[in-house]
């Protein structure tokens, strides 16, 4: 899927100006409205061999201008061209999730981790499809938690945009995610912002498919996340599809991409790539994210000697 195109220019108002050649130009220089070395690749994304129509006008994200609290006077433009009109129904700082159908998330390599084998805070960069980190996400829990309970641990996580704002909070208490204990799976609480519950990601009993249900505020059914027997990538990606509650279509996916085998073997660092229609409620997206990082942990996350859990029943 090509990445989303950048508008020429800022959108200008004022008088005219007169030029030698007759013609009227405008009395402001044109200027691009995101900076992209002509040299560097952007990074890869994931493709889902399906088009979603003409793609959105996206700007490049960035710090605003000063203001009310997250964001600037109404009908604005913040120094790097993002629109601030804010929409509405949209929680303050998740207005750019309005723009994307993809998110890309990259966990950190934390090299104390890597080389002794002791357990720290899981940090995550989260990026456009150009590769643009457009936020970040920080585990949040205690020593203890982390080393003993392994990836069962509870924790709260932080994501903050590029003006190190929380705009999302991540809250999962500790369950049990065996499908021999179906009375107590797993799940996710989301807030956006902080104190305000937008969603819900519960584990669905599977006798041998790891299955979630995506809910709203009120815990209703909304989407379901399907994904395979063995949740192993064994030199490919693992995909979790995302589809209506009713619904066997497939209207997006999450993706645990392969990463190369030295960090496949060594490290616990995953890569990431979150797939959904462009007109999803933003609230949904953010759901989605959590659901990304709670697919993670329960399969994906190792901690010292112990493996990785590839399937429902261990």
């Amino acid at each position: 899927m090509s990445g989303p195109g950048y508008p020429n220019s800022y959108p200008h108002s004022g008088y005219p100006m007169s030029h030698p050649s007759g013609q009227s130009v405008s009395p402001y220089p044109v200027a691009p409205a995101g900076y992209v070395d002509p040299n560097q690749a952007p990074a890869p994304g994931f493709n889902m061999n399906y088009n979603p129509g003409p793609a959105p006008v996206m700007y490049q994200p960035g710090p605003v201008s000063p203001g009310p609290e997250y964001g600037v006077a109404p009908g604005g433009i913040s120094a790097v061209g993002v629109p601030a009109v804010v929409p509405v129904g949209v929680p303050p700082g998740l207005e750019y999730l309005t723009q994307i159908d993809q998110i890309l998330i990259h966990q950190k390599v934390e090299l104390l981790e890597a080389f002794i084998g002791f357990e720290t805070n899981n940090q995550y960069e989260i990026k456009n499809s150009l590769g643009q980190k457009i936020y970040k996400a920080k585990e949040k829990n205690d020593c203890c938690t982390r080393n003993c309970c392994g990836s069962l641990r509870s924790f709260d996580m932080k994501i903050k945009d590029n003006m190190d704002r929380e705009v999302i909070r991540l809250i999962r208490p500790f369950r049990c995610v065996s499908c021999w204990c179906p009375c107590c799976l797993q799940e996710m609480e989301v807030q956006a912002p902080p104190g305000t519950t937008i969603g819900f990601v519960k584990q669905a009993w599977h006798p041998f498919l790891p299955r979630f249900t995506i809910q709203g505020a009120n815990k209703q059914n909304l989407l379901k996340l399907e994904g395979p027997c063995f949740a192993c990538n064994c030199c490919g990606d693992v995909n979790f599809e995302l589809k209506g509650v009713d619904d066997d279509k497939s209207i997006g996916r999450i993706s645990k991409q392969w990463s190369g085998l030295l960090k496949e073997v060594f490290t616990d660092t995953d890569n990431f790539g979150i797939q959904f229609p462009l007109d999803l409620d933003v609230k949904l997206k953010a759901v989605l994210l959590g659901a990304c990082f709670l697919i993670d942990f329960m399969f994906f996350e190792k901690v010292g000697e112990a493996n990785q859990r590839s399937t429902v029943f261990n």
